[in-house]
């Protein structure tokens, strides 16, 4: 099922999400509902914050669903390492319509359990790395557009606020 996303401004967006206790049906279905609206949206992240559950859990494919290796789902990840600097340019799916560059470490190492709860141990690179940090960032209550500073994070703000005013957020 495709389920609707939240847009910056949601509570539960800007909270920190809550650890999963059990690995069960109801959190395997919501692993599916994820990686379908992920698809349809279509992005190469969600977490389960931007679809209005507080729990720790994302998904995520850099290929868009071309190669079904690269689809990894994670509950309650934690970084084991953060390295190297990248300047990309990011966006948002709870954001919709924004971009903007963020930076971020090149390389991360994640574990935390599969949809199945058993134990992984990932790394990414480049984009992969990205993306993961970006989904935690999520989980932790965090979007892409709180990394900004000054003028940039501003005229972002101004406009999410605008557009909520007109009834168009």
């Amino acid at each position: 099922m495709i389920r609707p996303i939240l847009r910056h401004g949601a509570e539960v967006l800007h909270a920190p999400a809550a650890p999963v206790v059990d690995v069960t049906p109801d959190v395997q279905t919501l692993i599916d509902d994820m990686i379908q609206t992920m698809y349809a949206a279509p992005g190469i992240g969600l977490a389960a914050t931007q679809v209005g559950v507080a729990k720790r859990i994302f998904v995520a494919d850099i290929s868009v669903g071309r190669n079904a290796a690269d689809l990894v789902a994670f509950i309650n990840p934690e970084f084991v390492e953060r390295d190297g600097m990248q300047l990309e340019d990011e966006g948002c799916l709870s954001v919709p319509g924004f971009n903007a560059t963020v930076a971020r470490p090149s390389r991360v190492v994640l574990k935390g359990l599969d949809r199945h709860g058993h134990e992984q141990t990932i790394e990414g690179t480049g984009l992969l790395a990205r993306c993961f940090q970006h989904e935690m960032d999520h989980l932790d209550g965090m979007v892409f557009v709180d990394r900004l500073r000054g003028l940039q994070k501003d005229l972002i703000v101004r406009k999410i606020k605008k557009l909520a005013r007109l009834g168009k957020w």
